[in-house]
């Protein structure tokens, strides 16, 4: 807490932190290469719409140069409205080819249009799908209001339930190479992810 912060009472929510996004595109190599979990090609950046035609005009331009700049790779882009009302752009690898960092480029792209068309505070967080060994689906979160990570492994077995040992393992396995939420009650379950 700074000196402003006393004087006007407010405490100030760390904003998003790009750099910080971007730590992905590293730490997948260590669970691949060390914990046997596989990137699934698909990842997705949710968002609070508005109803104006500003902001849609917004998403269509976006959505236009994600699928423009993923041509090369074979990067898909559709959009996906989840029963909250949340809109979620879900960006997909071609088959066989998962390729994290063209996943995290079209990610960041979203979400800098929608910062800089001045609507940073509806960004809620962008998802990364991940598979273990056992084809069990691990979920990488970022959460835009705090710049950090944290995992979220929904149960196969039982619904709306999460493995939270599993979770804390990554959380230990991964804290050296992304920064992981420190506050686990900020691990926000995220139930029927479209992805």
């Amino acid at each position: 807490m700074g000196l402003r912060d006393i004087l006007t009472g407010r405490h100030q929510v760390k904003g998003p932190a790009p750099d910080h996004l971007f730590a992905i595109t590293t730490a997948y190599i260590t669970l691949e290469s060390e914990y046997q979990i596989e990137p699934a090609g698909i990842a997705a950046i949710v968002f609070q719409a508005l109803a104006t035609s500003e902001f849609e005009s917004t998403l269509r331009e976006m959505e236009e140069v994600v699928t423009a700049t993923g041509g090369e790779s074979g990067t898909t882009v559709e959009t996906k409205e989840d029963s909250y009302g949340y809109r979620w752009m879900v960006l997909h690898n071609p088959q066989g080819a998962p390729s994290v960092e063209d996943l995290a480029v079209g990610i960041n792209a979203v979400s800098s249009s929608i910062e800089t068309a001045g609507h940073g505070e509806r960004l809620l967080c962008a998802v990364f799908a991940f598979k273990d060994a056992r084809g069990r689906g691990i979920y990488f979160i970022y959460n835009y209001k705090r710049g950090s990570w944290y995992p979220f492994v929904p149960d196969p077995d039982r619904a709306e339930q999460r493995l939270s040992e599993r979770e804390l393992q990554l959380k230990a396995q991964m804290s050296g190479e992304m920064p992981i939420e420190p506050e686990l009650e900020r691990w926000f379950p995220l139930w029927g992810i479209p992805i």
